[in-house]
């Protein structure tokens, strides 16, 4: 009787310790895991920190007024002129280019994969278009300068570096990211809706536009917005494509610059670090940034907005 009551209080101490153990091993790991996302968290605030005040510093010296309402930006001539419109106007038209093109072509493909197509198609199709977000923008940066623009010369009137070849390889670059999020809601809509709708009598193609995409308009709308940030930031293609030429216009086929093309041009190292050119490296990207982070939030608000909850 002895024997057994030692026997139970060694493997009740044995347990207690092992118990012990793992819990030390949980926090250990729950420790982990917490500093790596306050990592993530600092560097985040570290970034949006210096960004604001150098371009605090910016605004010491050039008038939110001369930023905001003048309308040419030439920081680098003689004559110079901070007003960021020109820029912004690059970054919008672009960007517009852009997404008239990836828009239709990710949703189309989202709804070939998720209603259409066979799953062994699906299977092979789906990592093949997704491909596509793995390029190096600089490839296609080169492709749109070097093929696109020399095909497009050929029937347009195009300067050698213009809006329209830039936008329509960004297009070409961002339909993964509007394809696949769209095609992830698409999928998500319950089989029994589309069921439903074919009771009622309608066809393949009337339930998909009259009930399958409104039911997923939240994950769709969110692509979008997404595509479109993605658009907005985007260096590379807009570096070699686009050209380096400020200017307010709508004309597709002339050069443009955008925000992220001055960024990188000023991060060449031509200006002096201190100067007020090199401070409107900051005053753009805080710019880009609240633009970036605009579109962000409001993805965020359409995505819980327009949710669509099934049991």
């Amino acid at each position: 009787m002895q024997a057994t009551n030692q026997d139970n209080f060694h493997q009740s101490r044995e347990s207690l310790e092992k118990k012990a153990s793992e819990d030390i091993q949980e926090k250990i790991v729950a420790a982990i895991l917490f500093c790596c996302a306050l990592i993530s968290v600092l560097t985040t605030f570290g970034i949006v920190f210096i960004i604001f005040q150098v371009a605090f510093e910016f605004f010491q010296e050039v008038s939110f007024a001369e930023f905001f309402l003048d309308t040419k930006w030439t920081p680098l001539f003689a004559e110079r002129h901070f007003g960021v419109w020109p820029l912004i106007n690059g970054t919008f038209l672009t960007t517009a280019i852009a997404m008239s093109v990836a828009i239709p072509l990710g949703l189309c493909s989202a709804i070939y994969l998720s209603e259409y197509a066979p799953p062994k198609v699906a299977a092979i199709l789906r990592p093949a278009f997704e491909l596509l977000a793995g390029i190096p923008t600089v490839v296609y940066g080169y492709f749109a300068l070097l093929f696109i623009t020399p095909l497009l010369r050929n029937f347009l009137p195009l300067e050698i570096f213009n809006a329209l070849s830039a936008g329509l390889m960004m297009g070409v670059m961002i339909t993964p990211t509007v394809g696949s999020i769209s095609l992830d809601a698409i999928r998500a809509v319950p089989r029994s809706l589309r069921e439903g709708a074919y009771a009622l009598g309608i066809t393949k193609l009337e339930s998909i536009f009259k009930v399958v995409l409104p039911a997923a308009l939240s994950g769709i709308s969110a692509s979008i917005i997404l595509g479109i940030s993605r658009a907005v930031g985007e260096t590379m293609t807009v570096v070699i494509a686009a050209g380096q030429q400020p200017r307010i216009t709508v004309n597709l086929l002339e050069s443009v610059e955008t925000m992220t093309a001055y960024m990188a041009q000023i991060s060449g190292g031509d200006s002096p670090r201190g100067s007020v050119n090199f401070k409107t490296l900051y005053a753009v990207g805080a710019v880009l940034f609240i633009l970036t982070l605009s579109l962000n939030i409001v993805s965020y608000w359409i995505s819980n907005r327009f949710k669509e909850k099934y049991d």
